[in-house]
């Protein structure tokens, strides 16, 4: 393997103006080196990265970085910029940019990469070395961590210069030094990379100025080394500092704590030690550890309003249970395709299966698929609480949704029995008990108690109102027919492509995945346009950079050809890259067409049994050819519109076939080329 940077990737004076300049400057240099083989498509996969979160530090430093198909092995290239290059961060722009490329499967790679650069940045000296050096070649020694050649070196005859020798003192005997101020910490972030290793590099240089012996656990996503039990058990103090729940939390039990995002264990390290020390001081015998913030909870800000974190808590449960819906709505479907409508009549295949019988086998992934959705309401119900109240809302939220099945409250019971389960044991969690009892509540009191209290509240005092509730749902929904349904079809349109797979994306989602727990002819009706309603924003793009693409950048156009791919896949995501370059314009030109499609998915009477799969399940949609005319309807309405708003902008920076920093900072682009969690 090759230097991870050598003097040919190094910029000492990096003239970008923009992150995505800056990306391409310094991706152009690992090009040069043949390290990455296709520029453009190397640069879609660092903007979708870049998307996701900013990869912005406090300290003047900017870490865009990727997995891609389009690197041959590990590299890092470095840019210093003189004027500063906006990446996110709180404290503004970065001068040092370290641009870091692995190849697809090289997670090993990455993740050192990142890693050891993420600690190296913590440090002064390293930092203000990069700020000063004038020779490329003596960056990319520094970076890789070896010494730089000296500039002037000494003569090899040059006299070493001798040292006086010290005259003895009379000293009087030290006193008994007291032993440190022992603390244990651990850091974690949710990618597990670059904060969790600059916290604890953080915490560990702010405890060396203190006199503070301090021990990190980094629960990074190569996973960590579980600190020695025995330095847990002599640790006067612990400090978190997550955004991820920690594992194992048990263990640091009967200790005084503070519990942090992994934000502060960066910029406020010395503080977190000094709270510590305090606590100790203050509670003589340690106190327990509060209980766990929920994951939600942790990262939220203490201006969250109610409304944004119960739509937060509400998102935990409906992506949990988004893949049960998949499995289980897909065997289901196919079941039918091979079997017919009537498999479900089908007896138990572990009584009855004949393998050479088509009939056996569509029965057997019908059971299957039965199986898989009869999950769906218990882990929506405790992915909510856990969303909530973190582990200890699992036990009660599942049995809370388990007993909405029981009384026929459906998803709806699974919303409310999530909440109820989440709220009780917050609530339980508030009650101050005695230290003899702190190390049962989260193995026997919370679960015993809050299951109980919610399964009293769904039998006996909510379940049979939602069951009413949802009833009357379920009769609305078989009974849509005419203008209604096409009203709900552009409705449920609208809220798919608001937001190109935010929250109303997925309330709609979920509207339609819950009424396939209870298949009916409505029920069935609305999947079908959610799903046709959410192909149409990528495609439409798609569409609009093939028939006009001179209105478009290059990148624009690259991103246009896996659109189509993407958009018959359902992944609403394809459309973002435009969106996020000109939004006033796609997005109201996709809520067009999705309204279209959902409207004429309607009107038509198409349904569906599977919850994804785009064009790929189109033989297990009624009325399927019609179902295609609405997308097509749809997503050349949307094309249209697209085209026509962007014919009247003002002339953007990039004529046909041009591209380069001036039309990057232009048109900035985010790639379809990022991992998809929706639907």
């Amino acid at each position: 393997m090759s230097e991870l940077i050598t003097a040919d990737l190094v910029d000492l004076d990096l003239s970008a103006a923009t992150k995505d300049a800056a990306a391409r400057a310094l991706a152009e240099r690992m090009a040069a080196a043949g390290r990455v083989t296709d520029l453009e498509g190397f640069l879609a996969d660092v903007a979708a990265r870049e998307a996701q979160m900013p990869t912005g530090l406090d300290g003047g430093i900017g870490i865009p970085h990727c997995r891609s198909a389009h690197v041959t092995e590990p590299t890092l290239a470095f840019g210093r910029s003189a004027a500063g290059i906006d990446f996110g961060a709180a404290d503004g722009p970065a001068d040092l940019i370290f641009l870091i490329a692995a190849p697809t499967g090289g997670d090993a790679d990455h993740l050192s990469i990142l890693s050891s650069l993420a600690r190296q940045l913590m440090d002064e000296t390293f930092t203000g070395a990069l700020r000063s050096e004038t020779a490329p070649a003596r960056a990319a020694a520094l970076i890789r961590g070896e010494e730089p050649e000296p500039e002037t070196p000494r003569p090899a005859d040059a006299p070493e210069p001798e040292a006086a020798a010290p005259t003895p003192e009379p000293t009087a005997p030290e006193p008994a030094t007291p032993a440190p101020f022992r603390i244990v910490a651990v850091t974690s972030c949710p990618t597990g990379i670059a904060h969790t290793y600059m916290a604890a590099e953080s915490l560990e240089k702010a405890a060396r100025a203190a006199g503070v012996e301090l021990t990190v656990e980094t629960q990074g996503s190569a996973g960590f080394q579980r600190l020695d039990p025995q330095l847990v058990a002599a640790a006067d103090g612990v400090i978190f500092a997550h955004d991820v729940e920690v594992r194992d939390r048990e263990r640091f039990a009967g200790k005084p704590l503070v519990d942090v995002g992994v934000k502060a264990g960066v910029n406020r390290p010395a503080e977190l030690i000094a709270e510590v020390r305090e606590k100790a001081a203050r509670g003589g015998t340690a106190a327990a550890p509060a209980p766990a913030t929920a994951p939600m909870d942790r990262g939220a800000e203490t201006t969250d309003g109610h409304a944004t974190r119960l739509r937060t808590w509400l998102m935990t449960g409906v992506s949990h249970m988004v893949p049960f819906v998949a499995a289980g709505g897909l065997l289901i479907a196919l079941a039918f395709a091979i079997g017919g409508y009537t498999v479900d009549k089908a007896p138990s295949v572990a009584d009855h299966f004949l393998w050479t019988e088509s009939a056996s086998w569509a029965a057997l992934l019908f059971q299957i698929g039965s199986t898989a959705f009869g999950f769906l309401v218990p882990v929506l119900a405790g992915f909510i609480a856990y969303g909530m109240a973190d582990r200890p809302g699992l036990v009660p939220g599942f049995v809370g949704g388990a007993v909405a099945l029981t009384v026929n409250a459906g998803f709806l019971g699974g919303l409310i029995a999530g909440l109820l389960a989440g709220a009780v044991v917050r609530a339980i969690q508030r009650i101050d008990v005695p230290p003899v009892l702190r190390g049962i509540m989260p193995v026997v009191v919370i679960p015993l108690v809050s299951s109980a209290v919610v399964g009293f509240l769904m039998f006996l005092v909510v379940g049979k109102p939602i069951a009413a509730l949802q009833k009357a749902l379920t009769g609305w929904l078989s009974g849509l027919s005419g203008a209604n349904a096409v009203i709900l079809g552009v409705l449920l349109g609208l809220m798919m492509c608001c937001d190109l797979g935010g929250p109303l994306n997925k309330v709609a989602y979920a509207f339609a995945v819950g009424g396939l727990a209870n298949p009916n002819p409505g029920s069935l009706k609305v999947m079908a346009a959610v799903m046709a309603a959410g192909m149409v924003p990528p495609l439409a793009m798609a569409l609009a950079t093939t028939v006009r693409g001179r209105l478009f950048t290059r990148a624009e156009r690259e991103n246009g050809k896996a659109a189509w791919v993407l958009g018959a896949s359902f992944i609403t995501e394809g459309a973002i890259p435009f969106a996020a370059a000109d939004p006033l314009r796609v997005i109201p030109s996709a809520m067009a067409g999705g309204a279209v499609t959902g409207g004429l998915s309607m009107a038509f009477g198409c349904t569906l049994r599977a919850p994804h799969g785009g064009v790929f399940v189109v033989p297990l949609i009624g009325q399927p050819l019609l179902y295609l005319l609405a997308i097509a309807a749809g997503t050349a309405v949307g094309a249209a519109l697209v085209v026509l708003l962007k014919r009247f902008r003002t002339p953007a920076a990039e004529a046909p076939g041009t591209s380069g920093p001036a039309a990057d900072a232009a048109h900035p682009q985010v790639s379809t080329h990022r991992e998809v969690t929706t639907h």
